[in-house]
């Protein structure tokens, strides 16, 4: 679990080095032309816009890394090295065992789909443990929203501060909230629909400071929240969680 933590730190710090970076540029152009260092190479407004438009990226990869993080480690604690078996997991994370092994979300052919559904009755007759488990997202875009429907999909109750939820939710723009703007321009810049000189137009640091404020303190507590359930064995049922010491 510390990995989790680990990895949201440093990429919350790349971020947070490359706005420091931005943060000059800005200084440099309210006292003039900017340049770098002693080439004197000027930085013309459509890179400055650029350079702006990257914070979106770097965003996004902090929260699709985060949120991919905190559902291997919950696949990871499930198959513990065989420790628990399909009826040791709570109901919820049980149907997510049966839906990977089955393979019951997606169209297979006849022959197929057979073969899964008696790799399911194989290890329900002998017991076997849980050795394979994958939690599957159709979502190709992150944002609160989705991140609330999976968690509670595997029985995570998401409980966030009334400060940090207000401040992931309120409108910034587009009648969008901080992660679904991130998202919403990742995926227009991904796709080719926003320029990057585009997407960094009319803004400002602070903004984008505010956003990476915004973002990084949810995703602080849906870390924390994936901690706690992981370590007090909340994803399996109540007769089958190891008793404190």
């Amino acid at each position: 679990m510390a990995q989790i933590r680990g990895a949201f730190d440093e990429r919350l710090e790349e971020i947070e080095a490359y706005l420091e970076l931005l943060e000059g540029v800005e200084r440099e152009v309210r006292s003039g032309t900017p340049r770098l260092g002693s080439s004197g190479l000027i930085i013309t407004a459509r890179q400055q816009r650029i350079l702006y438009s990257s914070v979106y990226l770097q965003l996004y990869n902090l929260v699709e890394a985060t949120i991919t993080k905190c559902l291997d480690a919950v696949c990871a604690a499930a198959m513990n090295g065989g420790k628990w078996r399909p009826g040791d997991l709570s109901t919820e994370l049980r149907k997510e065992w049966v839906r990977f092994t089955a393979r019951t979300h997606i169209t297979l052919s006849d022959e197929n789909r057979l073969r899964h559904a008696l790799e399911l009755v194989e290890q329900l007759v002998q017991a076997l443990p849980v050795t394979k488990l994958q939690v599957e997202t159709s979502s190709g875009s992150w944002d609160d929203a989705q991140i609330e429907n999976v968690t509670t999909r595997i029985g995570l109750r998401l409980q966030i501060s009334q400060s940090v939820y207000q401040g992931i939710k309120r409108k910034i723009r587009d009648d969008k909230g901080a992660l679904a703007l991130i998202a919403g321009l990742r995926n227009n810049l991904a796709h080719g629909s926003l320029s990057f000189a585009e997407c960094g137009g009319g803004v400002v640091v602070d903004e984008l400071r505010d956003l990476k404020d915004r973002a990084s303190l949810y995703l602080g507590e849906v870390v924390d929240a994936f901690e706690s359930w992981i370590a007090t064995y909340e994803f399996l049922v109540p007769d089958s969680r190891p008793v404190a010491a």
